[in-house]
């Protein structure tokens, strides 16, 4: 059985374990089942943990103060599965937009309870029948969560029809104090100079639906996210964005979604 592998440090004010996880782990003495999944553990600044798990593509699962946040959760992508029915379901539900490897309406189904909150670009709720439609620009607070619903479109010539201009969201969640970054299917667009004050950036590296390597590069220098995961990256190599961003004061942290 691999072991737990943890490590704590502090990252430009952040306190953060990371490590992957096991089909086991000791809590109080007692075997309790996990999941199998690379996980990441913050401390916002007054003490609360946030925890990424990542699960696959752009499929996100956050715990943060003993809420549930799925991002685009999705069971299934050719032959890779997730087993959403052992996960709790979710207190806050975010889908960018409708394409199928973000929009699952039945694992949405199966994470939703009375109270959770479902927030959805317009399409996925008109496609779904349900959710708290957010567009390009707008702000709202749930619970104490502020969401900000940002642009995320394709700008490369041949390459607009992926993801129009208007259409599909990225998120900016502020979880007290963190300010997490949720790019969704995007490329280095312009609006992301005012992208500000970003402690974790999920950043997509998938082309030609998203970023280029080199692309998200440019993104990351100008968003200086203080750690940066790349994601929904597929096939594209990603391993040389870390010597890439050498020096840049950013904690590139590579992790297999795929």
């Amino acid at each position: 059985m691999k072991k737990i592998m943890t490590c704590l440090l502090a990252v430009l004010g952040l306190t953060t374990a990371c490590g992957q996880g096991n089909s086991e782990k000791k809590e109080t003495g007692k075997a309790v089942t996990t999941d199998a999944y690379e996980v990441d553990v913050f401390q916002t600044k007054s003490g609360k943990t946030v925890t990424f798990h990542a699960l696959m593509h752009s499929c996100i699962r956050i715990e943060f103060d003993g809420k549930e946040i799925e991002i685009d959760p999705v069971a299934k992508l050719g032959n890779r599965t997730i087993n959403y029915s052992n996960m709790p379901k979710a207190d806050y539900l975010l889908v960018t937009h409708e394409h199928g490897d973000h929009y699952d309406a039945a694992t949405i189904k199966l994470l939703s309870k009375e109270s959770t909150q479902l927030i959805m670009n317009k399409r996925c709720a008109e496609m779904y029948g349900a959710g708290k439609v957010m567009t390009n620009g707008q702000t709202d607070v749930f619970d104490g969560i502020k969401v900000e619903a940002l642009p995320a479109y394709n700008i490369s010539e041949g390459r607009t029809q992926f993801h129009p201009k208007g259409r599909d969201n990225g998120y900016i969640l502020t979880l007290d104090g963190l300010r997490v970054y949720i790019a969704g299917d995007t490329e280095d667009i312009p609006e992301m100079a005012d992208v500000k004050d970003i402690d974790i950036a999920f950043l997509p590296c998938n082309q030609p639906y998203t970023m280029t390597t080199a692309q998200l590069v440019k993104a990351a220098k100008t968003i200086k996210p203080k750690v940066l995961f790349p994601y929904h990256y597929g096939q594209t190599d990603v391993t040389t964005i870390p010597s890439q961003l050498q020096g840049e004061g950013i904690d590139v942290r590579i992790r297999h979604y795929e």
